[in-house]
């Protein structure tokens, strides 16, 4: 059986402007949830805000021509991954506008337990890209997680995989990221 969600992307796939505007009323709170909690792990001044984040990332969404959403967890994993986009294109701009460093994020965003302080958001983008080479199961997690603010729970959902299983690649890929951070890059475990 189809759940509303699944049933509005399929209408909006067809065409239907009124299923779209139905399915962003539907997980627009949901939505800026998410990226509420990405700026848990941002600078307090940051020029961005969660609600500008949530519509940059709708209007690129709903923008594109041939949307092929399967369901309501793939459609976040979608919107987690054009949140983190529009976040490093934020932070790149800014770079090029000064020259200390950037936009900053810190570690205990991704729960290391080192709790370093903050690190380059650009520089993370990069080592999230070198583990999506190595390991795309696992920067997917990190993705949903950190970018798309999902729980273990949520991201074992959105990945079709136990939530055991989840946890496990998060750790993995938490510690995998650090080291790829601090210069040291060692193959993510299992």
């Amino acid at each position: 059986m189809e759940t509303p969600i699944t049933q509005l992307l399929s209408s909006w796939r067809a065409g239907d402007a009124d299923a779209r505007d139905r399915l962003v009323a539907s997980l627009y709170p949901e939505l800026r949830r998410l990226a509420q909690g990405l700026f848990r792990n941002e600078r307090a001044n940051h020029t961005l805000q969660p609600t500008a984040l949530v519509n940059e990332a709708w209007l690129r969404l709903s923008g594109s021509s041939a949307i092929a959403v399967e369901d309501r967890g793939h459609l976040l994993a979608i919107a987690a991954r054009l949140m983190r986009e529009i976040l490093i294109d934020h932070a790149r701009r800014r770079d090029a506008a000064k020259r200390d460093g950037g936009e900053r994020v810190t570690l205990s965003g991704l729960d290391i337990a080192d709790g370093n302080d903050a690190i380059d958001l650009v520089g993370l983008d990069g080592a999230l890209d070198k583990l999506e080479q190595i390991d795309p199961d696992k920067a997917r997690i990190v993705e949903l997680r950190y970018f798309g603010g999902l729980s273990i729970e949520e991201t074992a959902l959105a990945t079709a995989q136990s939530p055991a299983t989840v946890k496990r690649h998060w750790q993995a890929a938490r510690i995998w990221l650090f080291d790829a951070l601090e210069g040291r890059t060692t193959a993510p475990g299992a």
